[in-house]
């Protein structure tokens, strides 16, 4: 058929041409004809490229550019088979944050709806934070993956929002609020060193300090706070009362804290204070490639007294490797090491009950830091790169982006160990000592709770009477 076609096409095209050529005019009229079907077809091109594969509304950034800024704002990118730049799918969408104040009125609320309406945003949770003079609202929105953040925040404005803030959201923002704060208080309720944490997944991304009453030298540091706690500095701190003495200070110095937030935050500390001190009871048992056997388990400052036994025992060169010089008064480092407002700790026992070694993850504001001490005896036994696998395990559940180690070039042991992690390193030289940071993106949340795979010679029996990595609410 396709063939019969062509053979007609030409013959009527040959006809046409006999008949045109053998006219007085004929040549001429040939050669205009093909001039105007040649720009007959680059018209019809152009006007196809420049209108059936045009960018959707809204597309367009305040700067002037096209699809680019949707596509980096999350769209999906679909490039046409002819060439022309990518646009974005209008049937993508992306998860939005979204809180703005506005007059404690009626009407108000309904006047932002009808603008995320218009600009087809659905509404998925919300939840309204009263001030004394207006009222906070919180969204979780989903919206045109093309949508800017800039267009989004001038119709909130036109609806009478102020003070607006927009941030990305992801799939964890879906749990629902009152689900979430149960988690988190089941979190605090079981593992004391969880507070921290749990604070900060209540209230985003800010900076959580514990300030000691007394310092390591022993002097008052004068923090203090009032029983029901505070808010300062333009509501952009609190300050909660330590039930372990000294203050708990939260940082948030992009969006201030609501009095609904504060109340949250309160009734978390207030439930630490009330259950006391606690830890997971918990404990692995390893048999090490000699046949001696040894225990992991938590420890709190309820293990000073053997923790400073072990200090005794250990020579001077691991304590300076340690503590990059003598420990002036063990007995008060070792109570905050120990405190679980500072971090986790883990211990390592022998059968008889010995404690040999010591690995802690501490809380350093918006980083973690982690160091070991293992008895001298004990050392080379792999020992320490089993407490660091499973301190690495720790800072991946509690949603660490990296770990770091302050050390020194000598300690050959501790850099080894942190090598045998197979994470991404980066060395710093910082006033004559190494500081070794662990990128954690990518490693798995269970990694640390099964360490036959990486030590074959050791054999493990778990005996719990309390799972701590299996309760509601851990990531």
């Amino acid at each position: 058929m396709e063939l019969a076609a062509l053979f007609t096409a030409v013959a009527v095209a040959d006809a046409v041409a006999n008949t045109v050529a053998h006219g007085p005019d004929g040549p001429y009229l040939l050669v205009f004809s093909a001039v105007a079907l040649v720009a007959t077809a680059a018209f019809h091109t152009w006007w196809a490229r420049r209108h059936s594969h045009a960018p959707p509304a809204g597309a367009e950034s305040d700067t002037g550019g096209t699809a680019t800024a949707a596509t980096a704002a999350g769209a999906v990118a679909v490039r046409p088979a002819d060439g022309t730049p990518p646009v974005a799918d209008p049937a993508a969408t992306a998860l939005w944050r979204m809180r703005t104040t506005v007059r404690d009125a009626p009407g108000s609320l309904a006047a932002l709806c009808t603008a995320l309406a218009h600009l087809r945003v659905d509404i998925l949770t919300l939840q309204t934070h009263p001030l004394a003079d207006g009222t906070v609202d919180e969204f979780l929105l989903r919206a045109p993956a093309s949508l800017q953040t800039t267009q989004l925040t001038r119709e909130i404005a036109a609806a009478g929002g102020e003070s607006t803030w927009i941030e990305r959201a992801d799939a964890h923002d879906l749990v629902d609020t009152p689900a979430r704060v149960l988690g988190l208080a089941t979190r605090t309720a079981l593992d004391a060193a969880e507070l921290p944490l749990a604070l900060r997944q209540l209230l985003g991304r800010c900076t959580i300090h514990s300030l000691p009453a007394v310092s390591l030298t022993g002097r008052p540091t004068g923090e203090t706070a009032p029983v029901e706690g505070a808010l300062e500095e333009g509501e952009t701190v609190m300050r909660m009362r330590d039930p372990n003495g000294g203050v708990i200070s939260i940082e948030r110095p992009y969006l201030p804290f609501t009095p609904t937030e504060f109340a949250r935050a309160r009734a978390l500390v207030e439930l630490d204070a009330r259950l006391g001190p606690r830890i997971p009871r918990s404990q692995d048992v390893l048999t090490l490639p000699e046949g001696n056997e040894i225990t992991v388990r938590r420890a709190d400052r309820r293990d000073l007294r053997a923790a400073r036994a072990m200090h005794d025992r250990c020579s001077s060169r691991t304590l300076g490797l340690r503590y990059h010089g003598p420990v002036a008064d063990a007995d008060r480092y070792l109570d905050h090491l120990l405190s679980p407002r500072f971090g986790r700790t883990l211990a390592v026992e022998t059968a008889s009950g010995r404690l040999v070694a010591l690995g802690h993850l501490l809380w350093d504001g918006d980083e973690t830091e982690v160091a070991l001490l293992v008895e001298d005896d004990w050392q080379r036994r792999g020992i320490g790169s089993e407490l660091l696998s499973r301190l690495v395990g720790l800072a991946v559940e509690a949603g660490c982006e990296s770990v770091y180690a302050v050390t020194q070039s000598s300690n050959t042991g501790m850099v080894a160990a942190m090598r045998a992690l197979n994470l991404p390193l980066d060395y710093q030289i910082e006033e004559g000592t190494l500081v070794i940071t662990a990128r954690l993106s990518g490693v798995p949340a269970h990694r640390g709770d099964h360490h036959s795979d990486q030590h074959p010679d050791k054999h493990r029996d778990r005996h719990s009477d309390q799972h701590s990595d299996q309760h509601s609410g851990r990531r």
